[in-house]
C-alpha cells in the first residue's frame, strides 16, 4: 500500500478527528465562560495559538514584503474577529446550533462563486436548514437566543471574508512565506489588534488568569485543540488525499459539533434541529468546490 493510498483510506477518520479536536476545544472554552469574560477566552486562544505556531514554524526566517505583511494582518484581523464573535455566540447558543448556522458563510461563498445547479441547490438547502434551526432556537431561548444568532451570523460573515482572504494567503508566490507561516503571523497580528479588549477583560475580574495555573492550562488546551492540532492534521491530509473528497468530508463537521455538544455540554438537539443540521450538511457537500483547496479555507476556524 502506498503512502497516498493509505491517506485516501484513512482521510475520513483523520478529518473527523480534526473536527473533534476543534469542537472539544470549543467545549472546554464554554466551560471557562463563568471564570473569565468570553472575549478574553477567545483572545487567549488566539494569542496562545499564535505563540505556539510562531515557535514551531519560525516565520521570521522568511523574507516578508510590505504586501505579504499587510495581507497577513488583514487575514489575522478577520480571523480573530470571527473567533471572538463565535465564542460570544456560544454564550447564548448550543455548540451544534452555532456551528450549523455559521456554515452559512462558506456555503454562501460557494454558491456566489459557483455557476452550476449544485451551488443553487446548496444555498436553498442551507436556507431551509438554518430556518429550521433558528426557529427552534428562538422558540426555546427567546431574546437570549436572538443575541446568539446575531453573533453567529456575524461570525458567518467573518468566515466568508476569511475564505476569500485565505485563498490569497494560501497561494503564495515563489519565495513568499508558506500558508501556515503566514497563518502564524496572521494569528499574532489578530492577537495584537484585539489585545485591548482581550487583556482588559482579563484584568477586570477579581482574580487575574495569570494567577490561576489551572485556568492557564485550560486556555492552552483550548488553543492547541482548536487551532494548532486541527491545522497541523489537515495540512498533512491535504498533501496526500484527493481533494475532491473534502466536499463530502467537510459536511460531517456540524454533526461532529452536535455530538461533542451533547457529550460535553449536555446539549441535546430536537428532531427539527436534527433535520436542519442534515440540510446544512448536505448544503456543505454541494457547495464545496471540487478543486485543490488549502488548509486555511477548509478547516472550520472556530
Amino acid at each position: 500500500m502506498t503512502r497516498r493510498s493509505a491517506f485516501v483510506i484513512f482521510a475520513p477518520l483523520v478529518f473527523v478527528l480534526s473536527g473533534t479536536f476543534q469542537y472539544v476545544g470549543a467545549g472546554v472554552a464554554v466551560g471557562l465562560f463563568d471564570r473569565m469574560p468570553v472575549v478574553s477566552v477567545a483572545w487567549s486562544r488566539i494569542a496562545i495559538a499564535a505563540v505556539v505556531l510562531m515557535i514551531l514554524l519560525r516565520p521570521w526566517r522568511r523574507h516578508w514584503t510590505r504586501r505579504t505583511w499587510w495581507r497577513a494582518v488583514a487575514f489575522g484581523t478577520v480571523l480573530a474577529g470571527m473567533n471572538i464573535a463565535f465564542y460570544l455566540a456560544l454564550e447564548h447558543l448550543p455548540l451544534g446550533t452555532a456551528v450549523a448556522v455559521e456554515f452559512i458563510g462558506p456555503v454562501a461563498v460557494g454558491a456566489l462563486t459557483g455557476r452550476g445547479w449544485r451551488e443553487r441547490a446548496a444555498i436553498a438547502l442551507a436556507a431551509v436548514g438554518v430556518v429550521l434551526i433558528v426557529g427552534v432556537a428562538l422558540d426555546a431561548g427567546g431574546r437570549d437566543a436572538a443575541i446568539g444568532l446575531f453573533w453567529i451570523l456575524l461570525a458567518a460573515a467573518g468566515w466568508a471574508g476569511y475564505i476569500m482572504l485565505g485563498r490569497k494567503v494560501a497561494t503564495p508566490a515563489p519565495g513568499e512565506p508558506s500558508g501556515l507561516e503566514s497563518l502564524s503571523v496572521s494569528m499574532a497580528a489578530g492577537a495584537v489588534v484585539f489585545a485591548p479588549i482581550g487583556v482588559l477583560g482579563m484584568v477586570s475580574g477579581d482574580v487575574a488568569p495569570i494567577a490561576d495555573l489551572h485556568l492557564i492550562l485550560l486556555l492552552v488546551v483550548v488553543a492547541v485543540f482548536s487551532s494548532v492540532l486541527p491545522y497541523g492534521i489537515d495540512q498533512i491530509v491535504l498533501r496526500h488525499a484527493p481533494t475532491a473528497r473534502f466536499s463530502v468530508l467537510l459536511s460531517v463537521f456540524p454533526a461532529t459539533a452536535l455530538l461533542v455538544g451533547a457529550v460535553m455540554l449536555a446539549e441535546i438537539p430536537t428532531l427539527i434541529e436534527g433535520i436542519g443540521l442534515v440540510a446544512v450538511s448536505a448544503a456543505i457537500a454541494l457547495a464545496s468546490r471540487r478543486e485543490r483547496v488549502s488548509v486555511e479555507t477548509v478547516v472550520p476556524p472556530e
